[in-house]
């Protein structure tokens, strides 16, 4: 599955890229594929795993703030790996052809 994800401090102040930091270091010290762009970081890997990921995440953030927003969107496709990827290079294929 892929799950991108934002997590975000509230009541904090306006820099919240400190806090977002922390969380994106659990992402990529989890192992499992992921990538971060300037709205969300997604990650893929089983349920389980992906959803440990985010909890530890959000976790991460909320020990800084002491209120903590969380958005969340998930491709659940069975069986299916390299998605992080492929989906990515299915546009960049059509994008080039013309």
């Amino acid at each position: 599955m892929l799950v991108a994800f934002s997590v975000t401090p509230l009541g904090t102040g306006e820099d919240v890229g400190e806090a977002v930091a922390e969380a994106v270091r659990v992402v990529r010290a989890s192992g499992l594929p992921n990538r971060t762009d300037a709205m969300f970081t997604t990650i893929e890997g089983e349920w389980d795993e992906v959803m440990a990921v985010v909890r530890a995440a959000t976790e991460a953030v909320a020990a800084r703030a002491p209120r903590v927003s969380l958005v969340l969107k998930a491709d659940l496709r069975p069986g299916v790996t390299g998605a992080l990827d492929a989906k990515v290079e299915s546009v960049e294929r059509y994008l080039s052809e013309g």
